[in-house]
């Protein structure tokens, strides 16, 4: 089931635009720059919170998320 689109919060990645998380359902929601969204499913809110601190924000979601989490992009977003 898709969750609908989420309050999304600006960061600062050369590759992430914006990162949106609904505790409630465990989904993280990435917007890259290209205009791409992903819901990436099963996300503790304290992976959520180490993403938004990171030094760097893209090598965090490629290190600790990105293929670690069931994931769907969200289709014409």
């Amino acid at each position: 089931m898709l969750l609908p689109l989420m309050q999304h919060v600006p960061v600062k990645s050369s590759v992430i635009a914006s990162v949106g998380y609904s505790p409630e359902e465990k989904v993280l929601e990435i917007r890259f720059h290209t205009g791409r969204v992903y819901q990436y499913m099963g996300v503790p809110a304290e992976r959520h919170d180490q993403l938004m601190v990171a030094e760097s924000i893209g090598q965090y979601f490629n290190e600790m998320i990105r293929d670690q989490y069931r994931f769907r992009e969200l289709p014409g977003v």
